[in-house]
């Protein structure tokens, strides 16, 4: 039997990790947030769980994409990462919006308006695509790039572009942690910053390997 490679079978551990925690992470969460005491989420709580759907929904497809045409197994095992574990926090933060009886829907970003722990464009003048890039987001054009890519190409245009993605979180992670008030909102977010900081640091190490271009 050929022997897992070593990168594919450290990132399948890590995988395996998250993927249990977040499942025992949601089960409290709900418990705890649903229960008879749940705490009344506000503008941040709300704003957070809206926006981050639409932001983790950009990184499901780009893992995805990755997933289906790298021939990397680092590459092929991390973008499985993101994708189940953000997948799985989506879906989440749907059922809070559920819960609390608020539309899934709203204006992106302005909720982050009151914290210094960005400096994203919430102007109510501001275009749709001025804020997506300012979350860190791909345009239209590089994620049509990346899905016609092959190769090293490919490789080094998803770790490129999804760095940036996470890049773009973190901030809106340290803004709820700032603003917000519901526990499991909070607990979730503290757990983004930290994985999607250990991600980044792993994908600029997967970079100087393949030899991307800075």
């Amino acid at each position: 039997m050929t022997d897992t490679p070593r990168p594919a079978r450290r990132w399948l551990v890590i995988a395996l990790a998250v993927i249990a925690v977040a499942a025992v992470g949601f089960a409290v969460g709900r418990f705890t947030l649903f229960g008879n005491s749940a705490p009344v989420p506000n503008a941040a709580d709300i704003g957070f769980a809206r926006d981050m759907q639409v932001h983790h929904a950009q990184a499901v497809e780009m893992a995805m994409s990755i997933y289906r045409t790298t021939e990397d197994d680092e590459i092929r095992a991390v973008s499985y990462d993101i994708a189940t574990g953000q997948a799985a926090q989506r879906g989440e933060m749907f059922d809070w919006l559920v819960q609390w009886g608020v539309p899934q829907a709203g204006d992106l970003m302005t909720w982050m308006q009151e914290s210094d722990a960005h400096d994203h464009v919430t102007a109510p003048d501001a275009t749709s695509d001025e804020v997506y890039a300012s979350m860190g987001m791909a345009s239209d054009a590089e994620l049509a790039d990346l899905a016609a890519a092959r190769g090293t190409v490919a490789d080094c245009t998803f770790l490129e572009l999804m760095i940036r993605h996470h890049e773009g979180a973190i901030p809106m992670a340290d803004a709820v942690l700032d603003l917000g008030s519901v526990p499991r909102v909070l607990q979730v977010a503290d757990v983004m910053r930290t994985n999607q900081s250990a991600e980044i640091d792993a994908m600029q190490g997967m970079q100087q390997r393949l030899g991307c271009a800075a």
